[in-house]
């Protein structure tokens, strides 16, 4: 990575941003917002970016994804679709469909071939073969579908009532073990470790847990708490809570990011315990962010996440821009190893 700090991204989205996703294959960033727009832009080595593509759906988009060829998003949204966008020849369609929003959707490589997972607020997670109009398999969930991550063979999806319902889709994709969050308010993110053996849970509380699959691992399970503040200058009392409103773990080192209301982001040493590198405050609230394929950069979404409702969307709440850090080894790199 040869730029040196920073970039911003020209011509951002005109609302709130929902969802990043980069292409696994080029430095390509996917971009979906409460403007109903699905944004494509390009980001070279030398801090250069420029849009390259956009589509929209007919109601605002709350999830974005690539598949591993690098050569199609997927898109979730308001209007209960699940959409495909083909990058080479610029056409979208339709492939997923829902009684409610579409909150979540992610590619994963399975059974030999490609699958879309949707998850929706209306209590299911349905698989879709994109080449057939019909999904095929549908879960019925406990409750309305919050957040979903996979790292195959491990999917976790966060739903309302906190709970925490992992898969093991080498196993089956139907079945799952359906656990309390360790958390003890609503989850707002779920992400896969990636080396499988655990995940992480951010809530409305200011706190991330660590839960690690193996039953032999618990005893390593712990939650830590992040993104507050102390109420006054001359107080450390971290009284002022914030949601975490995203993690990402690296895709080399396995470290991971969380990001929050308070504008803030860090990266963590899941093993060590501790805190890497945090960012300067934005004047909002971070509501995404994601690294791309190698973990030179790390893109940050600015922008207004609606937790002080609709009396929240003034001034600085108002502000959208999606920010690419250039990242070096030595700020996501594990610094301590716990036996």
């Amino acid at each position: 990575m040869s730029f040196n700090a920073q970039i911003e991204l020209p011509h951002p989205p005109d609302d709130s941003i929902s969802s990043l996703s980069f292409s696994k294959q080029t430095d390509h960033l996917a971009v979906g917002s409460w403007d109903n727009s699905v944004r494509v832009y390009e980001v070279t080595s030398q801090g250069q970016a420029q849009g390259k593509a956009m589509y929209t759906h007919r109601a605002p988009v709350l999830s974005v994804c690539w598949n591993e060829e690098g050569n199609r998003i997927f898109s979730g949204g308001v209007d209960n679709t699940g959409l495909m966008f083909d990058v080479a020849t610029g056409q979208t369609i339709q492939v997923a469909q829902h009684d409610e929003p579409v909150k979540a959707v992610k590619w994963i490589n399975m059974l030999h071939t490609g699958v879309l997972v949707t998850g929706s607020w209306d209590k299911t997670i349905k698989y879709w073969d994109i080449r057939t109009p019909s999904p095929i398999a549908t879960v019925q969930l406990p409750e309305r579908c919050y957040t979903l991550d996979a790292c195959y063979p491990l999917m976790v999806v966060g739903t309302a009532g906190r709970h925490i319902l992992t898969f093991d889709l080498a196993k089956s994709p139907l079945v799952f073990q359906d656990n309390v969050s360790p958390l003890r308010m609503q989850t707002r993110v779920v992400a896969c470790s990636r080396d499988k053996s655990a995940y992480a849970v951010g809530g409305v509380e200011g706190r991330v847990s660590i839960s690690y699959m193996e039953q032999k691992d618990n005893n390593n399970n712990y939650s830590f708490k992040c993104h507050r503040q102390d109420s006054a200058l001359n107080k450390k009392d971290q009284s002022l809570v914030y949601s975490v409103n995203d993690i990402n773990f690296h895709p080399v080192h396995g470290t991971f990011s969380t990001c929050g209301s308070d504008g803030s982001a860090h990266f963590w040493d899941r093993d060590g315990r501790m805190r890497l590198k945090s960012f300067d405050r934005a004047a909002a609230p971070i509501s995404c962010s994601a690294f791309n394929r190698t973990g030179s950069m790390f893109a940050c979404a600015t922008s207004y996440d609606w937790h002080k409702g609709f009396s929240g969307m003034t001034g600085a709440g108002g502000l959208n821009k999606v920010t690419i850090y250039a990242i070096k080894d030595e700020d996501v790199r594990r610094r301590v190893t716990r036996r």
